[in-house]
């Protein structure tokens, strides 16, 4: 932790990492080596638009996903933007889950179980949306519109460049429950066939005739990182833990493997998700 943060915390005042993206967006563009740059060339110069700049740097709006690299790269700042932006994404979410959401861009290796929904990494917009207004229907659209925008950029961390090994095992209620409507399933379980052809992915069914497993109570995401052991992660609907005591973390994870064991080949699983999207 640096003394920033310890200063911080002794303190007792509560940082702001989306009010320093900012602070420090203008700041380096302000003292840009040989002159200034204006918002306009800051713009032209990571590819976005000046109003977009402006947007970032008065605190408006969400930090587009790609930004922070390219800001980083113009300004040869060794990865503070992306280090801010990780905690600005990651304040995005409840409490309970932001650990999680800090570790999915460092993980080399995702395993994640869900009996109920589709997991949030592999949700199309309309999933996500449905989900979200069913969940709060006293929200504005434009409050659902940013829970959703935030949601897939998640997802880059499955289309990037490196990619983690990622295995997901859906209960077959996932994929028989219709959320959103018709259509909106029919597009979701179009979205999970062509996760299906990435050579990263594995996805696999779990059949309802499968029986009892030690993984009822919830869902589990297993998060491997490449400076750390494999750490669990379970939610509730709301509430949820991190789990890294070994023993625990070991029990958890053998309890996985049996339910990838019982659960059909990739194939079969293929198969099982178009007919019930042709169903539709």
């Amino acid at each position: 932790m640096s003394g920033e943060t310890d200063s911080a915390a002794d303190t007792g005042s509560v940082r702001d990492p989306r009010k320093e993206f900012a602070e420090e967006c203008k700041s380096a563009r302000e003292l840009y080596p040989g002159k200034p740059l204006t918002q306009t060339d800051l713009g032209r110069l990571v590819r976005v638009s000046k109003s977009t700049i402006s947007r970032v740097e008065n605190c408006v709006g969400p930090i587009p996903p790609g930004l922070a690299p390219l800001l980083d790269q113009v300004f040869m700042t060794d990865g503070l933007f992306k280090r801010l932006y990780e905690e600005v994404h990651a304040q995005a979410f409840p409490a309970h889950s932001r650990r999680r959401i800090e570790l999915e861009p460092k993980a080399i290796s995702i395993a994640a179980w869900s009996p109920t929904v589709v997991p949030g990494l592999l949700q199309t917009s309309d999933y996500a949306w449905s989900l979200f207004r069913e969940g709060d229907p006293r929200a504005s659209n434009t409050e659902l519109l940013n829970k959703v925008r935030t949601r897939i950029a998640r997802q880059q961390i499955l289309t990037g460049s490196t990619p983690p090994d990622f295995s997901v095992i859906l209960c077959e209620s996932v994929i028989k429950r219709v959320v959103g409507g018709r259509e909106v399933m029919r597009e979701q379980l179009a979205a999970l066939l062509e996760h299906t052809a990435r050579p990263t992915t594995v996805l696999q069914v779990l059949p309802l005739d499968a029986g009892t497993h030690g993984l009822m109570d919830g869902t589990l995401s297993i998060l491997t990182t490449a400076d750390g052991p494999p750490v669990v992660y379970t939610e509730g609907i709301r509430s949820g833990a991190i789990i890294d005591e070994p023993s625990e973390v070991r029990h958890l994870s053998r309890s996985y493997d049996v339910l990838t064991a019982s659960a059909l080949s990739r194939d079969a699983s293929v198969q099982m998700i178009r007919h019930h999207m042709e169903a539709l």
